[in-house]
């Protein structure tokens, strides 16, 4: 069986106002047999949206952005992500065709492409407290922030007032 890569990601969601203008960061980092670390950032970002969704599409767009099955320490300040997993609150949404006690799973279609983006690769979810000095956490926060901030985003295809 073929060698995973191992990629940590980090990301992160910010928005202004919940619902309001807002963005993702993710860092992706791997470091080649040699030794050498290699990173990339991705950042976006929406006129109209909320942080929870932010949250997540930092996550997937770093899932999105590999091209081989990997293993994946996945990195982030959104408990909202880890406990889904962690908690398996996502195995029980999914056992109630994506109810909840309170009505209908929020971000639907974000959760269903994030699960779509985790399917080819091994994903350990991590917390880190944010706004706590955790470097690659910090920078994604930049990340989002500042695209949060960008002038003449669109809105969020999939953000609706109603959830």
């Amino acid at each position: 069986m073929e060698r995973r890569m191992k990629v940590v990601i980090y990301s992160d969601g910010s928005s202004r106002g919940n619902p309001g203008p807002g963005g993702y960061g993710t860092l992706l980092q791997y470091t080649d047999p040699k030794g050498v670390l290699h990173e990339r950032e991705l950042s976006g970002g929406f006129s109209i949206t909320t942080n929870n969704r932010m949250e997540l599409l930092g996550a997937i767009t770093g899932l999105e952005a590999l091209n081989r099955p990997c293993e994946v320490d996945m990195y982030t300040d959104s408990q909202y992500l880890v406990n889904a997993f962690e908690q398996h609150w996502i195995d029980g949404w999914l056992a109630k065709n994506w109810k909840r006690k309170g009505g209908p799973v929020l971000n639907t279609d974000l959760w269903k492409r994030l699960l779509a983006a985790m399917e080819p690769h091994e994903v350990r979810w991590h917390w880190v407290k944010g706004h706590a000095g955790n470097p690659g956490n910090e920078r994604c926060d930049t990340l989002a922030t500042a695209a949060a901030d960008r002038e003449g985003l669109g809105p969020d295809p999939g953000f609706s007032p109603e959830g």
